[in-house]
């Protein structure tokens, strides 16, 4: 997929549920837009120094909008802020095409099947995922957790789907109940192997998830999950050499080399600062990487020559960067 960044239009802005609103992306001439598939995410370009990630909640089909959905951050770095309170219908902004680090295609087989687990905001990639599923006769189902039902997006889409559907505010249900969701009998048996579990949500949610999924037995390439939150910053601090200036900069603990490097008045091209889209992607000329990012390969990763430094540290004293 290509880089370019496309200028588009505001064509709509809605509420869709407490706190969340829906921005309709079309190209000012009506034009069609680059394909995408379920799972896929743009970068919205707010502003030149602030750029965040959202995932594509639409149709991809529908080939003359993007549609996204962005929950209103109180504890936020601005990003959902100016969308909710300076974006508005009509103004053009400033989109990447699309990528997809968290790519659908329904499992194959008489039994064959999918659950979907979405926390909050974390609906909004597994909507059209669960469209293809049900189009392709993929027996699916949902569990969908938010803080309370007006805060749970596309509630109304959902309840089309009937009985596959179970939506679990916390307010009048509690927790989700993931051992009963993933319990062994939904999962992977002697001879039901073709279960995946795709999910979304809060760390705590996708971390828990992680757990249940493997005292259920399943195979760890059938569980999928996309993560919208960065690793805490932990970790003793280091120092990061920048190659094509000498500069050395000192990385605290709590705080990413992306900030420190920000702080420090060097520029880095960056978007999600959660590990998950690449644009920080950076390459690492000495020292060894604590990788804590969604998104590269175990090989990627074992090969230590690049890492997403918006998430990432060092298993060292010292990382040489290419920068």
């Amino acid at each position: 997929m290509s880089d370019a960044l496309l200028g588009l239009l505001v064509a709509g802005k809605r509420t869709v549920a407490e706190g969340v609103c829906e921005l309709s992306l079309r190209r000012p001439d009506g034009g069609a837009l680059p394909a995408w598939t379920p799972g896929a995410h743009l970068d919205l370009h707010l502003t030149p120094d602030l750029a965040r990630s959202y995932s594509l909640c639409g149709d991809p089909a529908e080939r003359t909008e993007w549609r996204v959905a962005v929950l209103r951050e109180t504890a936020g770095t601005g990003g959902s802020a100016y969308v909710h309170d300076r974006l508005a219908a009509g103004d053009t902004v400033t989109v990447s095409a699309p990528r997809n680090h968290f790519p659908f295609e329904p499992p194959a087989g008489p039994a064959a099947r999918c659950l979907f687990l979405a926390g909050g905001i974390g609906i909004t990639p597994l909507l059209p995922m669960i469209a293809r599923a049900q189009a392709a006769g993929t027996d699916w189902r949902l569990l969908y957790g938010g803080r309370t039902r007006a805060s749970m997006a596309y509630a109304d889409r959902l309840s089309a789907y009937g009985e596959r559907v179970t939506l679990r505010p916390e307010d009048e249900h509690g927790l989700l109940d993931l051992a009963g969701y993933l319990r062994p009998a939904d999962t992977a048996t002697d001879t039901d192997t073709a279960t995946h579990v795709y999910a979304c949500g809060p760390e705590a949610l996708l971390a828990a998830t992680e757990e249940q999924c493997r005292a259920a037995g399943l195979p760890a390439d059938s569980l999928h999950v996309e993560r919208f939150r960065p690793a805490p910053a932990e970790g003793p601090s280091f120092e990061v050499e920048l190659a094509d200036s000498g500069r050395t900069v000192r990385v605290p603990p709590g705080r990413s080399i992306l900030e420190t490097l920000e702080e420090a008045g060097v520029q880095v091209l960056s978007s999600c600062r959660a590990g998950t889209c690449g644009t920080c992607e950076t390459e690492v000329l000495s020292g060894t990487p604590d990788h804590r990012d969604h998104l590269l390969t175990d090989a990627e990763r074992a090969a230590g020559d690049t890492m997403l430094i918006c998430v990432s540290r060092s298993h060292g004293p010292r990382l040489v960067l290419a920068l």
